[in-house]
């Protein structure tokens, strides 16, 4: 543990590894109010060192998802940089539950069970001990499961040093705020792989352009966000941030905002491909300007670069040479689909599964995010894990739907369910069930290891149930953290557009359509809904990560479901 206080991901994490730990003891009910308040804390715009010196405990306590209890714990670990109650855990399981629980497929007991068994501590003990093939030889594991651990410890090493767009984006958004608001700051953004949207992020860069420079680097070296500064010089700072991510401050003159935006937002490809463009032209792009000969012609706006090179300019989400150069050349780019444009959510979870809230809160929490109604998709029998419903549950749902209907003004609560997919492809619910709801959305929690044509064939089986509108999170991809199944994914895309059935864009950690399969669809004619599944009041924010994941594929407004009416929507899927 760190001495100095700990940071919001600090915390998070050894929130998150509590949970853990309690899960292998099978305490009830606190690990998840540890994994919810480690969500609140991560989620979180200020530094909680900052939130407590304002008012102490008590503002803690006031957070969404915390308790008097955890309160307490958070106090601690700012106050002092440590936690009694975790050290005490980590004595008693003195290994790396958190990194090893991140591993697919291994939970906390597997891990357990690994730590006791073989005694290893980190995760570079655990790839020693499966390459030397000491796993196979635990009781229940075999050469499969030690396989199996393996290819996660490699997914693991090959996205080290990425970071999930989810957690670099709002400390990005938090630098920009605050800078912009310092004296003689013009212009404030940021670019690179967080302005495109990516899903993982190597780096964040920041651009400004200010009349009092040295204001500026002075009020940046002290953001809370800030962990050191790595090298420092009149006009750029490298650093790293509290999180562990790296990235660059850079002071531009106002004249050369424009071109240095384009410069280091596009990614290496399309930067190839407009400087080539420039230099067919009898012109030189660079971070400087665009110049034909030593005349600077272009170069405040983005806009003005652009049109120079005889171009539309180019939504930063599309800024990865893949096409997107071409068609503002011929005037052809797509009108991708704004943010903000969601008007319903079809993915929400409540607290009748493994939702933290009811579904009034989350009604009303979700008008308040702007919505006008929501679907809500506790989950099904199958997951008994999520405390899934049965027939018998889902109509008492839709009864308690029908009352707050009624109950609430100028927004709707649709009847809906994630359905599970079972392994021969059948649905969890019977047809009975199902009609009685106002759309049903599917989607595959188990058997991920199926090969890809048994897996596909289940896929297209549900979706060609008639009562079917929906495939949730079709791959089963968490990003950093799950490879997706093995699936032919322009075959699902026919399915999906034969059978009418929507293929979701997921807003989560999940990120599943990813860009590339949405740009897939989009060009196959297949129909998108981007949802958040928000199993939290505030996790509707969600929604603008699948907008930029749509954004990215390509998509238009046109091209998702949810982007409109209620009625619209419904009349569409009963078609």
């Amino acid at each position: 543990m760190k001495k100095h206080p700990a940071t919001n991901a600090d915390i998070g994490a050894i929130l998150r590894e509590i949970a853990l730990f309690l899960s292998v003891e099978d305490v009830a009910f606190k690990p998840q109010a540890y994994e919810h308040a480690a969500d609140t804390v991560t989620a979180l715009d200020e530094e909680l060192a900052v939130t407590y010196g304002r008012c102490g405990t008590k503002c803690i306590d006031d957070l969404s998802g915390i308790g008097e209890s955890i309160a307490k714990k958070i106090a601690e670990l700012v106050t002092t940089g440590r936690l009694k109650y975790y050290d005490a855990l980590k004595k008693k399981y003195p290994f790396d539950m958190l990194g090893f629980a991140s591993i697919e497929d291994v939970g906390p007991k597997t891990a357990l069970a690994l730590y006791r068994h073989l005694r290893v501590k980190t995760l570079r003990d655990l790839e020693r001990a499966a390459k030397a093939g000491k796993i196979r030889k635990i009781a229940g594991f075999g050469r499969k499961r030690e396989d199996h651990i393996l290819k996660g410890l490699g997914f693991l090493q090959t996205h080290a040093g990425r970071f999930r767009l989810h957690d670099a984006l709002p400390i990005a958004e938090s630098i920009v705020a605050k800078l912009s608001s310092i004296e003689g700051v013009a212009h404030c953004n940021v670019a690179g792989s967080v302005r495109r949207r990516q899903e993982t992020i190597g780096d964040i860069d920041i651009l400004v352009t200010t009349s009092k420079p040295k204001l500026v680097i002075a009020a940046f070296k002290t953001l809370s966000e800030l962990q050191e500064v790595v090298e420092e010089g009149p006009t750029k700072l490298a650093v790293r941030y509290r999180f562990g991510i790296n990235g660059d401050l850079r002071i531009l003159k106002p004249d050369e905002y424009g071109s240095a935006l384009v410069y280091f937002t596009g990614d290496k490809r399309h930067n190839v491909a407009i400087r080539e463009r420039a230099i067919k032209m009898g012109m030189k792009l660079s971070e400087y300007g665009l110049f034909k000969g030593t005349k600077r012609v272009a170069c405040k706006t983005e806009e003005d670069v652009y049109a120079k090179l005889k171009m539309d300019w180019v939504p930063p989400e599309m800024r990865t040479d893949t096409g997107e150069v071409e068609a503002a050349i011929a005037h052809e780019l797509p009108d991708l689909i704004p943010y903000g444009s969601i008007r319903g959510d079809l993915q929400v979870q409540t607290d009748w599964t493994d939702g933290s809230a009811s579904i009034e809160e989350m009604a009303r929490a979700a008008k308040a995010a702007g919505l006008s109604y929501i679907a809500i998709t506790d989950h099904t029998k199958s997951l008994a894990m999520a405390n899934g419903l049965d027939e018998k549950r889902l109509i008492a749902q839709g009864k308690e739907i029908d009352k707050l209907n009624k109950k609430l003004k100028g927004f709707r609560i649709l009847k809906s369910t994630e359905c599970d997919i079972k392994k021969d492809g059948s649905l969890d619910l019977s047809d009975a069930a199902l009609k009685t709801l106002d759309l049903v959305c599917v989607s595959v929690h188990s058997f991920f290891d199926l090969d890809e044509k048994t897996q596909t064939d289940r896929v297209i089986r549900a979706m060609s149930h008639p009562l079917v509108n929906v495939l949730f999170h079709p791959t089963g991809r968490i990003v950093n953290a799950r490879e997706p199944f093995k699936l032919d994914l322009p075959r699902v895309i026919e399915a999906a557009k034969k059978y009418n059935v929507a293929l979701e864009v997921n807003g989560s950690h999940r990120l599943d359509l990813n860009d590339r399969h949405v740009r897939m669809a989009v060009e196959a004619g297949a129909k998108l809904v981007i949802d958040s599944d928000a199993h939290r009041p505030e996790e509707y924010a969600l929604l603008g990560y699948g907008v930029a994941t749509a954004r990215r594929g390509w998509a238009k407004k046109s091209d998702v479901l949810n982007a409109k009416t209620a009625a619209e929507l419904l009349k569409i899927l009963s078609a």
